[in-house]
């Protein structure tokens, strides 16, 4: 069966045109064109983050298989969170986020203070065709390294993610099968969530404000506030 996304007119014409074999792409091999940044990033430090909300929860799978907590991927550290499928070749949707983390991995890797204190998590929107073994393929040489921790994670089911999805707010409709009970997810929009160390949500980028720099000045404006409040004590 071809699997069916609404991630825009383009890439739901060439899924349905396509087996989903032929659709899946190597990360980053898909043309992204990343929107322009017309603006010059404010100083980190410079302005605050408000909690937007606290960060799902749920049940998922790592590359081995073991069930945790989702909570494990997204405290202790500031975390990127995405929710992506492998196949997905929309050019402002899932290649955009894979590419958009590298990038930003790049900037926190070089920075002293970051890179003790950054992770990144790629979630399936698709647990029926994205196990955890194709999580890791996808995920590559970010899934093995050690540099940066990089979670390439999934779900037993679309039972088990909808309530992540909708706790997070993350725009999405369920495909039901002939007896209706949930089977596929197809979700709308990119969201990419920052969250700090504590597990809670202090920004949600779309598509037109993936900016690395933007990114990374607001990974250390958590952290400057965290140090601050640490002094306060």
């Amino acid at each position: 069966m071809t699997p069916v996304i609404a991630l825009g007119s383009a890439c739901l014409a060439l899924l349905l045109a396509l087996p989903a074999a032929a659709a899946q792409l190597e990360p980053g091999k898909t043309l992204v064109t990343r929107p322009q940044q017309s603006f010059d990033a404010p100083a980190a430090g410079s302005y605050r983050l408000p909690v937007i909300q606290k960060a799902s929860n749920g049940w998922v799978f790592d590359g081995n298989w073991l069930p945790r907590r989702l909570s494990n991927y997204t405290n202790g550290r500031i975390t990127l969170l995405s929710f992506i499928y492998t196949y997905c070749t929309d050019p402002i949707g899932c290649p955009l986020a894979y590419e958009t983390f590298v990038d930003v991995r790049a900037r926190v890797l070089k920075d002293r203070v970051l890179r003790e204190r950054v992770r990144f998590v790629s979630l399936s929107f698709d647990p029926s065709n994205d196990t955890p073994k194709a999580m890791q393929v996808y995920g590559g040489q970010y899934a093995k390294s050690t540099e940066l921790p990089w979670s390439f994670l999934t779900t037993y089911s679309v039972d088990f993610l909808k309530p992540i999805l909708d706790g997070f707010g993350q725009d999405v409709e369920v495909e039901l099968d002939e007896r209706g009970r949930p089977s596929r997810t197809r979700t709308h929009m990119l969201k990419v969530f920052l969250i700090d160390e504590v597990g809670q949500v202090r920004e949600i980028y779309s598509a037109a404000f993936l900016q690395p720099e933007v990114m990374v000045n607001d990974m250390r404006t958590l952290v400057m506030e965290r140090s601050r409040a640490e002094q306060a004590q």
